[in-house]
């Protein structure tokens, strides 16, 4: 797995420029096209200048049949970040369709609008913006995600936003996935990602490229039905004690990966946060996680042996 070095050290100086390439945005959006019809999209972590979120929505606005897309963008108050920050305002951008019958979002089409304050999502501006989407559709800034999810949540907004994993164990998160208010897209390959960034590629894995940062274990989040959702893991063991030990410190047993989740048992079953990913709420009950379930130590341990997190689980 790759090593998040640089992401790392971005998080710690809550830099967040980190921007999606088309491909991966063309990927997943794919999946998603019955949603969009008649709806008014919302990318509001987005420099309409660079942004791909605002590329692939304004060019394909008939093809989706949309009817409004705005993008809004925070000011950067330091000249030397990524953002390509050239007014002396926040913008957001409105985009209404072809006009000219050319099938080309061109500059007039785009209105131009200027904040009164810095564009940042939680201000009363770009709430108001908020209000008036359908769906969402964004990279938001890592440093600040408990914060972006927990807006989208509270204006019953859907949408759909890359994520990390790590974020997935948030107390403010996690309950989100066990109540089936939360779900994944259908990521990236290979379980990483490759952002357009300005900071240093430190990863190990060989697939490196230029200007770019790749980053492991991102993916889609989003509240938006997919067939994706409702796919069963296909299970073949058979449980054995010997194979599935049961906790030192809590009554489920051990399972350290969702393929080799047993066929043949009905009791709590500690699996990797990755279970996520194939998570399908007809086949399985998710029960809670070490915070949730209040478990001693904080995790569970096998012969004395700590365990990564773990989400517990129940078959149906």
């Amino acid at each position: 797995m790759a090593k998040n070095t640089g992401l790392n050290k971005a998080n710690k100086a809550k830099k967040d420029e980190f921007y999606t390439r088309l491909e991966d945005i063309q990927r997943e959006l794919s999946h998603y096209r019955q949603h969009f019809k008649g709806k008014t999209v919302l990318c509001n972590c987005d420099d309409p200048r660079v942004s791909n979120f605002f590329h692939y929505f304004a060019m394909n606005f008939e093809v989706l049949g949309l009817r409004r897309l705005i993008t809004t963008c925070y000011k950067n108050q330091e000249p030397d970040l990524f953002s390509m920050n050239t007014y002396d305002q926040a913008i957001w951008l409105e985009y209404l369709g072809d006009k000219n019958g050319n099938r080309v979002p061109d500059p007039e089409e785009i209105g131009i609008r200027y904040f009164k304050g810095d564009g940042d999502f939680r201000s009363q501006e770009c709430i108001e913006l908020l209000k008036q989407a359908d769906i969402v559709v964004t990279n938001p800034p890592f440093s600040l995600f408990r914060e972006y999810l927990a807006q989208l949540i509270e204006y019953d907004k859907k949408f759909l936003i890359v994520a990390h994993q790590n974020a997935f164990t948030y107390k403010e998160v996690f309950p989100l996935f066990m109540n089936n208010k939360i779900w994944l897209g259908y990521g990236f390959p290979g379980g990483a990602g490759h952002f357009i960034s300005k900071y240093e590629d430190v990863a190990v894995a060989g697939d490196h490229k230029e200007g770019m940062i790749r980053v492991s274990g991102v993916t889609w989040l989003t509240n938006l039905e997919i067939p994706k959702r409702h796919e069963s893991v296909i299970l073949y063991k058979n449980y054995s004690p010997e194979e599935y030990p049961t906790y030192d410190n809590y009554p489920a047993i051990e399972v350290s990966k969702t393929a080799e989740i047993p066929m043949d048992y009905d009791g709590m079953m500690g699996v990797p946060i990755t279970f996520l990913d194939k998570y399908n709420p007809d086949q399985f009950e998710i029960v809670g996680n070490e915070y949730t379930l209040g478990i001693e130590k904080g995790r569970v341990y096998v012969n004395g042996e700590r365990k990564y997190s773990r989400i517990f689980i129940r078959r149906k």
